[in-house]
């Protein structure tokens, strides 16, 4: 059976436990400030940047799988970035 979405609001939505189990995960580890939108951003923007034709399984996978420590160097830039640009 195959699923389709019609917007990442969409996928967002259908993924999002698993997004929330894994800030739980990160947030028991010392990540309180990591939020289910910064994991989906890492991964929408880096680890699925050019993949095509992902089934759900292997999303929910790499939510659950994704190195805490990579989605909190990710974000520290993200931001580190975004300090710069003020000044």
């Amino acid at each position: 059976m195959d699923i389709t979405f019609n917007s990442l609001e969409e996928l967002y939505e259908r993924i999002k436990p698993a997004l929330m189990t894994k800030k739980e995960e990160m947030k028991r580890k010392g990540y309180e400030y990591i939020k289910e939108e910064d994991i989906w951003n890492y991964l929408k923007e880096v680890k699925w940047r050019n993949s095509k034709d992902l089934m759900l399984h292997e999303m929910v996978n790499d939510v659950l799988n994704v190195d805490n420590y990579v989605i909190d160097q990710y974000l520290k830039e993200k931001l580190n970035l975004r300090n710069r640009q003020v000044y």
